[in-house]
C-alpha cells in the first residue's frame, strides 16, 4: 500500500467517525425562535416598581402559566427571580398559553426598560420558543 493510499484510507476512516459525532453535537444544541416582544401588563400593581433599580435589559425572566386566574384563563405571569413583575398582555397570551399547556419550552428576557410615567411602557419582554 502506498503512502498516498494509506493516508486516503486513514482520512476516510477518521472522517467516518468524526462526522456523526459532529452531526449529533449540532442536533443536540437547541435553537430559539422569537415569538413576540410585548410590554409587561400590570407592572405597577405588583413588585415591579420595588424591583426597578435591579432590572436590566437581557436579564432572564420566568414565565408561569396561571390557568386558574379568575381574570384570564390564558394568563401567563412574568417573574424575575421568583418575584411577580406582571403578566403577558391578555391580547398577546393566547399562543404562549397554548404552547405552555403543551409542555413546549419557552425562554424570556427583559427586552427594554423605559423611564416612562406610563407603566405599560416601562418594561418589555421578549419571548422565545426553544426548538
Amino acid at each position: 500500500m502506498s503512502r498516498r493510499a494509506f493516508l486516503k484510507s486513514f482520512t476516510a476512516l477518521v472522517g467516518g467517525f468524526a462526522l456523526p459525532a459532529i452531526a449529533h453535537a449540532k442536533s443536540s444544541l437547541s435553537t430559539s425562535k422569537t415569538l413576540q416582544r410585548s410590554h409587561v401588563a400590570g407592572f405597577q400593581y405588583h413588585q415591579g416598581e420595588a424591583l426597578w433599580p435591579q432590572l436590566a435589559v437581557g436579564l432572564p425572566l420566568q414565565l408561569v402559566r396561571e390557568p386558574d386566574n379568575r381574570h384570564d384563563d390564558r394568563a401567563v405571569r412574568v417573574a424575575w427571580q421568583g418575584r411577580k413583575l406582571g403578566y403577558i398582555p391578555r391580547l398577546d397570551n393566547a399562543a404562549l398559553s397554548q404552547l405552555m399547556d403543551r409542555g413546549e419550552r419557552l425562554d424570556a428576557e427583559i427586552a427594554w426598560l423605559n423611564e416612562s410615567r406610563n407603566p405599560p411602557e416601562r418594561v418589555g419582554v421578549e419571548v422565545r420558543w426553544l426548538v
